[in-house]
């Protein structure tokens, strides 16, 4: 008797033990991801990629892209010798048959020389003693250029001393650009600067400049007292939403974050909204239309860069994808950007920028192409993959610095001599 209660409580403890494991086998996590979050306990990681994202899989989500370049034919940047430099292309747009894109110009006698050194005709900076100009194509590769759009106004005016980093506005039949304008040159004070504009009934011009400020500075204390930069007006809700940058909180280690004014019409006024800065991170940060709000290429500079985000009301963006090589001061071509649209499609290319084309000594920028799958119309599998491989020499040039050799060198010698 006494044997068959033991048999009988070890035959239970195993079956119990069976029914234990076969229910924790049951809460481990399918091998078939999911495609909605599963009713089961899950890890924070496991949450975020169901909560924080569109979807699970980046080749899913359709504000994930890797970004592939193009080499862009038309321009000419004097061997590369620093005295000619065009960046901070504006949003491409389509009119009279052919693209149209416009972008900061500077033409001087010498590379940029600093601060110090610079005056009527020698640049301080890449940006500083520019005009806006612009270029059209048949096919977004080859470029015939222009001339000047926007030149720099006669002193005191708003931008005498350089006009740059313009984007392109289309409302009720007349063009609009909205650009930076300098009044001293850049670095004597960093890069103070208000937003000035011009307008015109044809994009290829000619321009009338507005002469007055449309984006002032922040009082004395405010994140945007010093720098409005980088303006990016969408047409959403019936208004316009102009983008801008501003640097804060102290040179050199300035933080960039993104702010957001409203108008209902093209000279304003326009209103800063309450909850500025609406991006915490970016530094020539890209917005378009996508589905019913707005997406965000945030590129560099703070804890989010590199990230492409999304707002449904334009104001408070979440992180949509994390992404790589993305698009510095992209300006995409949009179709929607003006239209009003209630369902933005979103992009698959545009002209961006790399500046130091060569080196600091004879520092400039050039234009190129990018393209990508940021489009509810296109499915580019190639664009989905999110393996960057690299060659070794693409590594090497991210080495250290002499002063990080000379760091090295010297804890190698500390330790060398402790052992000693």
């Amino acid at each position: 008797m006494i044997k068959k209660i033991v048999f009988t409580l070890i035959g239970g403890a195993v079956f119990f033990g069976q029914a234990n494991a076969q229910q924790e086998q049951s809460q481990a996590f399918p091998f078939v991801l999911p495609k909605e979050k599963p009713a089961m306990p899950l890890s924070a990681a496991m949450h975020r990629n169901y909560d924080a994202y569109p979807a699970p899989r980046p080749e899913d989500n359709e504000l994930y892209s890797q970004f592939k370049y193009t080499e862009l034919k038309g321009f000419d940047y004097h061997n590369h010798d620093g005295t000619i430099s065009r960046r901070d292309p504006s949003k491409v747009i389509f009119a009279n048959d052919k693209y149209y894109v416009w972008y900061t110009y500077r033409n001087t006698p010498l590379p940029p020389q600093g601060a110090a050194k610079s005056n009527d005709t020698i640049p301080s900076a890449d940006w500083d003693l520019s005009e806006i100009w612009y270029a059209t194509s048949k096919d977004g590769v080859h470029w015939e250029e222009q001339g000047v759009a926007v030149p720099r106004p006669p002193k005191p005016q708003v931008g005498w001393r350089s006009v740059t980093t313009t984007d392109i506005l289309e409302w009720e039949g007349k063009y609009y650009l909205y650009y930076q304008g300098f009044m001293e040159a850049s670095g004597k004070r960093g890069d103070d600067c208000p937003v000035a504009v011009s307008y015109a009934d044809s994009p290829d011009g000619p321009w009338t400049a507005y002469n007055e400020v449309v984006i002032p500075n922040g009082a004395a204390g405010e994140w945007d007292q010093f720098s409005i930069h980088d303006p990016q007006p969408i047409v959403h809700d019936g208004k316009i939403y102009l983008y801008y940058k501003s640097d804060f909180d102290g040179d050199p280690n300035l933080v960039r974050m993104q702010g957001l004014a409203i108008a209902e019409h093209p000279l304003g006024p326009f209103r800063k909204h309450p909850l500025n800065p609406v991006i915490n991170s970016g530094h020539e940060t890209t917005l378009f239309p996508f589905k019913e709000g707005i997406a965000a290429l945030v590129i560099k500079d703070g804890n989010e860069h590199f990230t492409v985000q999304y707002a449904e009301d334009g104001v408070n963006f979440e992180i949509a994808a994390i992404t790589d090589l993305m698009p510095t001061a992209a300006g995409p071509f949009m179709p929607d950007a003006f239209t009003n649209t209630s369902y933005g499609n979103g992009i698959t290319w545009g002209i961006s920028h790399l500046t130091n084309a060569t080196d600091w000594e004879h520092n400039h920028a050039i234009l190129l192409r990018f393209d990508c799958d940021l489009s509810l119309d296109v499915n580019d599998p190639e664009m989905k993959n999110h393996n960057y491989y690299y060659k070794p020499d693409f590594y090497y040039q991210h080495g250290l610095s002499n002063k990080q050799k000379q760091r090295v060198e010297e804890e190698n010698k500390r330790l060398i001599q402790g052992e000693e």
